[in-house]
């Protein structure tokens, strides 16, 4: 199993920024994706599940401003980011459980400056 994850930057608070993960090794569409973040000295903490029938959740921190989505043809969750605020800055993570193991993708930094 293996997940990349890009689209992460350098960004002024109030901007935006979409996260893409793609992933391979697995049957795509019938597993839940993951969106994680790990600010620095933090413990890593979950920002957005997506179910295979395309149900959403979020951390409260995040409701209103992040979507996240997935494109089953083309194997791809994304995490729209939008009214970006400098305590979002952290490394953004793209996860999925298969038959009880999590695997991460490599992690790409947003960084929002003030």
């Amino acid at each position: 199993v293996q997940l990349q994850a890009s689209g992460g930057g350098l960004v002024q608070a109030g901007g935006s920024l979409r996260l893409s993960c793609s992933v391979s090794g697995i049957m795509f569409s019938i597993h839940t994706l993951s969106w994680y973040r790990q600010a620095p000295g933090m413990q890593r903490e979950l920002v957005a599940v997506i179910t295979s029938d395309h149900s959403t959740n979020y951390a409260d921190s995040v409701k209103g401003r992040f979507t996240i989505s997935r494109d089953n043809a083309r194997r791809t969750v994304y995490l729209r980011m939008k009214s970006l605020k400098p305590e979002d800055t952290a490394v953004y993570y793209c996860s999925v459980i298969r038959q009880g193991v999590a695997y991460w993708g490599q992690g790409t930094q947003v960084t929002v400056s003030s």
